[in-house]
This record gives C-alpha cells, sequence and structure tokens, in this order.
C-alpha cells in the first residue's frame, strides 16, 4: 500500500509500515528525527492529502502518487484544542477568542484529512475540548494494551478499518503524560523526557501501537 503518516515527524508509524514493505511516507512541517530522510516529506500535508500529486523527500528525491493513497494516518495537532488545554480557553469567566480561533484553525486541519479522498483513513489526538464539537472517535487506546506499562488515553478516528486490537495487555505502572510537577513516580530518564521538549516528546508513538496498526491495518506484503 502507498500509505501517507500525516504530522509525524517521528517515523514511528512510517517506519513500522516499511517494515512490512509498504511505500510509507511521513510529512511534517519539521525535519524528521526517525533516521529516514528518504521517507519523510517536510512541508504541509494539505496539498497532498488527496493523492495525484508529486513530492519531494529530504533526500531531494521526486516521487509520484498517480491516484488517491491507500491509507492516511495522521497525528494533527492538538495543541489548542485537547481537553488538557482547556483551562487557557477562558480568563475570569471570558471565551478567550485568540486561543478559541487558533484551536478552530487546528480543527479545520482535522476536518481537511478526515475528508480526504482516501478508502482508510485514521487520526490519533487526545480528548479535545467539548466546544469544538469534533466529530465522535471511533475509540480509545492505552500504552498498556501494546507492551508499555503506562497510561496515556489516546483517541482514534478510523474510517475504512477495524478498530485496533491489543496486542500484549500489561500492568500500567505510572503515567506518561503527568501534569503539574510531572510526577515523581517518573525515574530520572522519563522525568526528562517530560521538561524538555514536553510536547514534542509525549506526542510520540509508541512503538508497539506503530507495530499493531502497520500489521493490522497494513499486514506483511514483503
Amino acid at each position: 500500500m502507498k500509505v501517507l503518516v500525516a504530522c509525524e515527524e517521528s517515523q514511528a508509524v512510517c517506519k513500522a509500515f516499511r517494515a512490512l514493505g509498504h511505500e510509507a511516507y511521513s510529512c511534517d512541517i519539521q525535519e524528521c528525527s526517525g533516521g529516514h530522510p528518504e521517507w519523510h516529506i517536510q512541508g504541509d500535508v494539505l496539498p497532498i492529502l488527496n493523492g495525484r500529486c508529486e513530492f519531494n523527500t529530504m533526500d531531494g528525491k521526486c516521487h509520484k502518487i498517480m491516484g488517491r493513497w491507500d491509507m492516511i494516518i495522521a497525528f494533527v495537532p492538538c495543541t489548542k484544542t485537547s481537553n488538557a488545554g482547556a483551562r487557557h480557553l477562558y480568563k475570569g469567566g471570558v471565551l478567550n477568542i485568540q486561543r478559541y480561533y487558533e484551536g478552530l484553525c487546528g480543527k479545520a486541519l482535522f476536518m481537511a484529512v478526515w475528508m480526504a479522498d482516501c478508502e482508510k483513513i485514521v487520526i490519533e489526538n487526545p480528548t479535545p475540548s467539548k466546544i469544538f464539537q469534533y466529530p465522535k472517535p471511533t475509540q480509545a487506546v492505552q500504552p498498556y494494551m501494546f507492551g508499555h506499562p503506562y497510561t496515556k488515553k489516546t483517541l482514534l478516528w478510523e474510517k475504512g478499518v477495524n478498530p485496533l486490537e491489543p496486542t500484549d495487555i500489561v500492568e500500567p505502572e505510572r503515567t506518561w503524560c503527568p501534569s503539574g510537577s510531572y510526577s515523581r513516580n517518573h525515574n530520572e530518564k522519563h522525568r526528562g523526557m517530560f521538561t524538555k521538549d514536553r510536547a514534542k516528546n509525549r506526542s510520540k508513538t509508541f512503538p508497539g501501537i506503530a507495530r499493531a496498526m502497520a500489521e493490522q491495518w497494513g499486514g506483511d506484503v514483503r
């Protein structure tokens, strides 16, 4: 399959699909951190969502998608739409119009991906604030359902694919994204992740979840 992994700089999902023989590309406005610039499109995802396009990967090579993408998986930015940041929407009981506007822009990108000309679309996001009236998600997943001993509730909006099935349920030991003082329950290694580039690090996809996506929605075509 030709797979577009939108808004992904870590390349976790892109690499999981590539490992099974699929032609997958990550796309983000940032440079990739996954070590495969030959699979990464640095730029705006909107012009390529419907396929039938030409683009350059970071290694300078030109690629063409003659028809539609076979699948789109997107990790749309959620900083201004997440329910975790809802406290910033109101100041003294008054709606923060700037924040609200930025949130609407975030939802617009979400909906653009959702309405793309592709039969199989999956969007991952945390719980959005009710004020933005997102469509109802298909399911919720947790890292501990895929072999990682953490809690980090993530919602999936799925079109044309079956819900993701757990692959390795383990006992959760701690929360992956602690709030406030970042929780003393984290060891030194993980505490560092949350005090530097916190938003970027906490948004990275767990390898077990990425692998499950590739195996269950793509399959091994090598």
